[in-house]
């Protein structure tokens, strides 16, 4: 059991949503999007963290969409957490960007191919703030004790482990449900990341695509293995995005997706 934003996320708690759009596009967007997402989440009575990306540094190609870079994503954040009264989460790529996201972010998360960066993850912890480790491609869940242990003897427990799927290269992602259960059964608190698990790495040349429709299959079955969280990116206009488009679910289809998920959770006896 862990606490995040002041939310309890762990078995028979209420399912935490970590949601919004990939990457900041501008600020009337984000604006847009969490306020979207924070109305969804009260009627809900959903606990929510807003997401977003001020520089998404994995980009497949040189001259893909980053984002507005550090200051004036940050800027942003500061802006809509103060505006529209919501919690963020947001990425970390380097050590030295950590202290001044830590000033704005609820929730630090370290991307999935920096999962066994030490220093990195040593640093998110340092903030007290909370850990959001996403599972490397690369990595079994197994391993994931070790990266989480790396956040918990800096001194904060207060740390997510996500699975977003694993690759074997050719443009494709393998989601093993096994994973939510070997991650739980290590006492870890478990999320499920639906939208980046159904992505295409690479798959359109300079950019990688997406089979939106297998969202809610998943979803819906790692919401029957039991996860204490959910990932998922959101955007008014998918086909629009200028990241992650094809994976990311419309306000509809998300507002869907949590009502099935909601039936599968209540089925299992979970909040």
């Amino acid at each position: 059991m862990i606490q995040v934003c002041g939310h309890m996320v762990g078995p028979k708690q209420r399912l935490l949503l970590l949601a919004g759009p990939d990457v900041i596009e501008s600020a009337e967007s984000v604006r847009r999007h969490a306020e979207r997402l924070k109305q969804l989440c009260t009627q809900l009575q959903l606990p929510f963290v807003f997401k977003c990306s001020f520089d998404k540094a994995n980009r497949t190609s040189a001259t893909a969409y980053r984002g507005p870079g550090l200051e004036e994503g940050l800027r942003i954040l500061k802006q809509v957490k103060e505006e529209v009264g919501v919690s963020i989460l947001t990425d970390v790529h380097e050590t030295w960007q950590v202290p001044h996201v830590a000033e704005v972010a609820d929730v630090l998360q370290v991307p999935a191919f920096l999962c066994r960066q030490t220093d990195l993850i040593v640093a998110v912890a340092k903030t007290g703030k909370g850990v959001n480790l996403k599972k490397g491609q690369f990595v079994s869940p197994k391993d994931m004790w070790q990266a989480a242990q790396k956040a918990i003897q800096a001194g904060n427990t207060q740390v997510l482990v996500t699975e977003r799927g694993a690759s074997f290269g050719y443009g494709n992602l393998v989601v093993d449900m096994r994973s939510l259960a070997i991650l739980k059964n290590l006492g870890l608190a478990t999320c499920f990341d639906a939208t980046h698990s159904v992505q295409l790495p690479s798959a359109e040349g300079g950019k990688s695509g997406g089979e939106r429709d297998f969202v809610p299959v998943l979803a819906r079955a790692a919401a029957a293995v039991g996860i204490d969280a959910l990932f998922a990116e959101v955007h008014e206009n998918p086909a629009a995005a200028l990241c992650d488009g094809p994976c990311s679910l419309t306000f509809e289809m998300l507002e869907n997706l949590l009502l099935e998920i909601f039936a599968i959770r209540k089925a299992l006896g979970h909040e």
